[in-house]
This record gives C-alpha cells, sequence and structure tokens, in this order.
C-alpha cells in the first residue's frame, strides 16, 4: 500500500500553504466599535507586523477610561509573526512535495499549538489593556474594567465591541481546515482500504 499522500492531495496541501501568502497583504483580524454617538462604528484591523483603522480616534475615546494607548511598539509580536508565518507556508509546501503523512500530522499539530498560543496571547494583552487602568483618568467606574472581547460581542459602557477573524484570518481558517480535510480523508481511504485487503 503506498504511503504516501495522493497527488490530489498533495496538491490540495500546497496550495492551502501558498494561499497563506495572503496573510502578508491582508489584515488577520478586526475590531469594531459601536455606539450612539458613533452609529457608523470605529473599527482597527491588526495585521501580521502592524495596526490600521481608526486607532487614533480609538485612542482618544480610550484615554478618558484611563487605558493605554495603543501602538505598534506595545505588540512585540509584529516582529517575527511575519517569519512564523513564512515557517508555515515553507513547512507545508514540504509536506506537499514528500507526501509524508507523519509531516502532515505535525503540520497540523503545529497549526494547532499556534492557534492557541495566539489566542492566548491576545487574550493576555485584552486583560492587561482592560484591567491596568490608570488612576488618574477622568472617567472612573470602580470595579469595572474595559477586557475587549477576544471573540464575538461584548459590552464595554456604551460601545458595543465585536472581536473578529479579518480577510487574512479566515484565509488561514480556510487553509487549515482544508489540511485537516486532506489529512481525514486519507485517513479514511486508507482505513477503506485496510478493510477490502482483509476480506479478499
Amino acid at each position: 500500500m503506498n504511503s504516501k499522500l495522493s497527488k490530489t492531495s498533495r496538491i490540495l496541501v500546497a496550495f492551502a500553504s501558498i494561499a497563506l501568502i495572503a496573510v502578508f497583504f491582508l489584515p488577520v483580524w478586526r475590531i469594531d466599535l459601536f455606539a450612539p454617538q458613533y452609529p457608523e462604528g470605529l473599527w482597527m484591523n491588526i495585521w501580521i507586523n502592524g495596526l490600521s483603522g481608526e486607532v487614533d480616534v480609538i485612542n482618544g475615546l480610550n484615554h478618558y477610561i484611563g487605558m493605554k494607548h495603543i501602538s505598534v511598539e506595545m505588540f512585540p509580536e509584529f516582529k517575527y509573526l511575519p517569519y512564523v508565518v513564512l515557517f508555515f507556508i515553507l513547512f507545508g509546501l514540504s509536506v506537499a512535495a514528500t507526501g509524508s503523512r507523519k509531516l502532515l500530522l505535525a503540520f497540523l499539530g503545529l497549526t494547532v499549538i499556534g492557534g492557541v498560543l495566539a489566542m492566548y496571547d491576545f487574550y493576555q494583552w485584552g486583560y492587561d489593556y482592560g484591567h491596568n487602568l490608570d488612576p488618574k483618568a477622568a472617567i472612573q467606574v470602580p470595579g469595572l474594567s474595559y477586557q475587549p472581547p477576544l471573540f464575538g460581542h461584548k459590552r464595554l459602557l456604551n460601545f458595543d465591541a465585536y472581536s473578529l477573524p479579518d480577510a487574512g484570518g479566515w484565509v488561514v481558517i480556510a487553509a487549515v481546515a482544508l489540511c485537516f480535510l486532506v489529512f481525514f480523508a486519507d485517513w479514511y481511504k486508507r482505513k477503506k482500504q485496510k478493510k477490502k485487503s482483509r476480506l479478499i
């Protein structure tokens, strides 16, 4: 029995890996804020190496409740995230080139670990950002914190905050999902072949 991934599986893994290049050109995450005084909303995009959107306006509002000034410098991850993405692209292409099932499993394991670490890191940043407030802030509500949502919706004072993947994030999710699909489809096919060979 062939111990390598099929040609179709290898092409799909290569396609998923190459698709990750989009992350260098598209924002990965998006935070939106809506309030009566901002019905059109305020937004901030998070890229793998920077920020964009109405960051200055958000900083101006958050200053009144004592939150830190959001800047690229407060995210040391921006310095090495491009290299992490490049590593996964090259790793995925090596899986496609070799057709190794073990390498594919290792690739998927690393993507899961990387995803969990990324979300934990984002949570830690949000916790610090929303809890460590300036005691001299103009507006102070005892006992209230302003930690933004990790994923989904959260009410912060009179603002509705939404935190969701942006275009680049959805590309990553789709690419990883495709690789998982390839792995399980290949596993299921091999299982059927083994069962069939035992019956012959």
